[in-house]
């Protein structure tokens, strides 16, 4: 019997083409030409007037707070079901993380809670659509733009969900992508930044290229490059841009293929699910998701750990999520306290995800099934 991987990173056909063109022709260096197809088809994808690949979605994340000047005694709201990178990014700059807690259909930040969060120190709400399924956008821009703060999304998840027919990632002033390799798109490590106020644009090329206006040198817009402003090396090498491309290319295969496993989990799944006090993943009706986690709420962290077990022992890995932040070590130093965010406390005990990739065979998923539907037939 063949193990069963949790994930496993695309391939589509062109990568190593794209790859050996590069390592033959050149440049290897960021902003070469794979880098500037990449950047047009996110702008076409999104509207957005400005698309820039970063090594990371932690980058992209943190060119974001570098660009609101975040300082020591700002606040920014952040849900605190999420990866560290999101918190990350704030602390760097000196700024504190307001947790609020998660609704507990979607799992996305609470928008009911978030006004009562803002003080006058509050300078941004940053969010995270988890699983690529949308926040609740209306309320969460009418509440920032009452208080005249920024969103920022957190969009690791979401390439090509949608909130009410418009793209996520195109709400905030800023949003962040994730091209790792666990992501429906993979170059193995990369992302990029949504800059959707053009007024930003300039300084999000100059932080990105290490403070430099060596982007403009490039295009010819001056005849020297200098030091601007603050800044770091966030432009991925072109190699790693050339393979993306070609996930680019094949995005509707890859995402048709995973919208059939996700549709076959949410079927087959869903009476058992129902009988054994199990919760399978919320959509609402005005949101379409990116099919980039399946993932089951168990009745308990007992009956979690007992499903994991067994799964693990038919050689499928099947894995839990997010740990509650504000419960971590770093999290408690800045405040975090047991029972602040209890949906969060209590998902974080009960969630697993399921193997979700495109190359995952109909009889490997059909193994899983069973599995996990034998797992509690007892």
């Amino acid at each position: 019997m063949k193990p069963i991987p949790f994930n496993r990173a695309a391939v589509t056909g062109r990568e190593l083409e794209y790859v050996s063109r590069v390592i033959s022709a050149g440049p290897l260096h960021g902003d070469g030409p794979f880098t500037r197809s990449c950047h047009e088809w996110l702008e076409r994808l999104t509207g957005s007037p400005k698309a820039l690949l970063t090594t990371s979605c932690t980058h992209a994340l943190e060119m974001a707070a570098l660009l609101l000047d975040l300082k020591a005694g700002d606040e920014v709201i952040v849900p605190p079901f999420t990866f560290v990178s999101t918190v990350n990014a704030i602390v760097l700059r000196g700024a504190r993380p307001v947790f609020v807690d998660i609704r507990p259909d979607t799992l996305n930040l609470d928008e009911t809670q978030i006004e009562a969060a803002v003080t006058p120190r509050t300078r941004a709400i940053l969010l995270v659509h988890y699983a690529g399924v949308g926040c609740e956008m209306d309320a969460i821009m009418a509440i920032a733009a009452r208080h005249g703060v920024p969103v920022i999304e957190d969009n690791a998840h979401g390439l090509f969900g949608t909130y009410r027919g418009r793209p996520l990632g195109t709400f905030g002033l800023f949003s962040t992508l994730s091209f790792h390799d666990t992501k429906n798109l993979s170059c193995g490590e990369g992302g990029a930044l949504l800059v959707n106020d053009a007024r930003y644009a300039d300084r999000a090329e100059i932080i990105r290229e290490k403070g430099t206006n060596r982007t403009r040198f490039y295009r010819g817009q001056v005849d020297k490059y200098t030091w601007c402003d603050i800044g770091s090396s966030y432009l991925p090498s072109d190699i790693l841009a050339a393979y993306l491309l070609a996930q680019i290319e094949s995005h509707e295969r890859i995402q048709r293929r995973r919208h059939e496993l996700w549709s076959r989990y949410a079927e087959d799944l869903a009476s058992w699910a129902s009988g054994a006090g199990v919760r399978l993943p919320v959509v609402p009706d005005h949101c379409t998701h990116p099919a980039h986690i399946f993932y089951l709420l168990m009745p308990s962290l007992e009956a979690r750990t007992a499903l994991l077990a067994y799964l693990r022992q038919r050689l499928i890995l099947a894995v839990f999520h997010y740990q509650p932040l504000h419960l971590s070590d770093m999290g408690r130093r800045l405040g975090g306290r047991d029972g602040q965010c209890p949906v969060t406390e209590e998902v974080c005990d009960r969630l697993v995800r399921l193997p979700l990739f495109f190359q995952l065979e109909d009889d490997d998923q059909a193994r899983v099934i069973e599995a996990v539907m034998g797992a509690t037939s007892g």
